[in-house]
């Protein structure tokens, strides 16, 4: 259930692009990249993913860089982002990394564990972008260390 490294980056980039966007406008790669403590080349590979699927957007040019649109920085969810970079294997999967584990065939922390996937998902369905930029703000909570 845990994220992949590009999707850990995916979202990081997504909260940075989102406060940037609402102060400064328009973000480089480089910058994105540095900020989220990230190769450039892998860093780029994520935001076109995220561009793609709408997520984010991207101007070309001397003058461009990465934006998000106030619109999307209320709508965009975890969830999105998580789906875009990882798909929703984290949903299905064991926590154990069994195949065969399900309802009729648990694995010894099925049970257990099933409550917090719920309430996991239930999270990265309910937390949004702008959320997440409002906790930054605030000084609760951070994107490096």
């Amino acid at each position: 259930m845990l994220l992949s490294k590009a999707c850990e980056h995916a979202v990081r980039a997504t909260i940075y692009i989102g406060q940037q966007s609402s102060t400064e406008g328009r973000v480089s790669l480089k910058e994105i990249a540095m900020e989220i403590d990230a190769p450039e080349a892998f860093t780029a590979k994520i935001l076109q993913q995220l561009v793609k699927k709408e997520i984010i957007s991207s101007i070309q040019g001397p003058k461009g860089g990465f934006t998000m649109y106030k619109k999307s920085i209320r709508q965009i969810k975890l969830i999105d982002i998580i789906h875009t970079i990882d798909g929703n294997a984290f949903e299905t999967k064991c926590v154990l990394g069994l195949k065969l584990c399900s309802e009729l065939s648990p694995c010894p922390v099925h049970d257990q564990f099933k409550h917090i996937k719920k309430d996991y998902l239930n999270m990265l369905q309910k937390t949004n972008i702008q959320k997440m930029i409002l906790g930054l703000e605030d000084g609760v909570s951070c994107l490096k260390i």
